[in-house]
């Protein structure tokens, strides 16, 4: 698979990532480890060089899961994780005190069986925390070796700004998609000045952009989709019109629609690798596919033309979830 590297950081990663996040938490009932780790080590031979998880993802059970698929080929991966919660659970609220970010830092390199995190993201920005003394923090880290690069996540054009004067960001993760443009007014022009990397999480819209989602649809116990607006089952039918969009082009090309979708996002900047995530190893395979589609410019046209006449409804977190993660 193509590489790309992350602003001018010197980070090389695979063009697409893959999260780790639903083998564990957040979509349903956890998948089994045996599963979880063919999966992982079927994305690496596959091409995959970049895998993402975090500690409030099953409180470092999807850490530990990653540690135990990638320990094989280790020196040959990159590993992201982030800090940044109470104990590791959103629940609880944020946590980005030196002291608990030296602490989830040092849990998660046992966990993930490795003597250094490649990229370590802040998960949400702490207003109680002053950004000098975050990115301080990662700094010492760095400094020490246990850490290579520092990102950040969902964070905001100022705080990334006050981050990056202290300690160089070499990637930002944020939610972006054809059924999330947000970042495009203000972070990606940012991130471009800056020569910040950006890795967009939920590239598929949490699945609705396949089209595998409908109003029909009966999301499993302990699916989060379940609480999003978005998902509402009127929004979803509302939303519908994009999907079907989504659905031209990619019969045009002869491609399914999570690959048309993919190949947009590739297609903005050179140093955008989204992160899809799957516990599916033929969903893995079909997304891996997007990195060979190739959309001109007038395809891409065809898509900003084509949304500019849809109204997309339902906020994408619920209001008590926006407050716990500092948004």
């Amino acid at each position: 698979m193509e590489k790309r590297t992350l602003g001018d950081s010197g980070l090389e990663v695979s063009a697409l990532g893959l999260g780790c996040m639903g083998l564990s938490f957040g979509y349903g009932p956890p998948t089994d480890k045996d599963t979880g780790v063919a999966l992982i080590r079927g994305a690496f031979e596959r091409g995959v060089t970049f895998f993402d998880t975090a500690q409030a993802y099953s409180q470092g059970a999807n850490e530990a899961l990653l540690g135990e698929a990638v320990a094989p080929f280790r020196d040959q991966v990159v590993i992201a994780t982030k800090f940044g919660f109470v104990d590791g659970l959103v629940a609880k609220g944020l946590d980005s005190r030196p002291e608990n970010i030296r602490a989830v830092t040092e849990a998660s390199l046992k966990l993930l069986k490795t003597d250094t995190i490649d990229l370590l993201y802040q998960h949400r920005v702490d207003p109680n925390v002053p950004m000098e003394d975050v990115a301080g923090a990662v700094k010492d880290l760095i400094q020490a070796g246990k850490v290579k690069h520092f990102g950040m996540s969902e964070a905001g054009a100022q705080s990334i700004r006050k981050a990056h004067a202290v300690q160089p960001v070499a990637a930002l993760q944020s939610e972006y998609s054809l059924f999330w443009r947000e970042p495009e007014t203000e972070i990606l022009p940012l991130l471009e000045e800056l020569s910040i990397g950006f890795v967009p999480f939920s590239p598929l819209g949490k699945g609705f952009l396949t089209g595998a989602i409908d109003d029909t649809t009966q999301f499993a116990e302990g699916d989060f989709r379940t609480v999003v607006p978005r998902f509402e089952v009127e929004n979803r039918r509302a939303n519908r019109a994009l999907v079907d969009q989504v659905g031209v082009l990619a019969k045009k090309h002869g491609v399914t629609n999570a690959q048309i979708a993919l190949a947009w996002l590739l297609a903005q900047k050179p140093w955008i690798a989204p992160i899809p995530g799957t516990t599916k190893l033929h969903r893995l395979e079909e997304n891996i596919g997007a990195a060979n589609v190739t959309l001109s410019s007038d395809d891409l046209l065809e898509i900003d033309t084509a949304l500019s006449a849809i109204a997309l409804v339902g906020e994408r977190y619920p209001a008590a979830m926006r407050d716990r993660q500092g948004r």
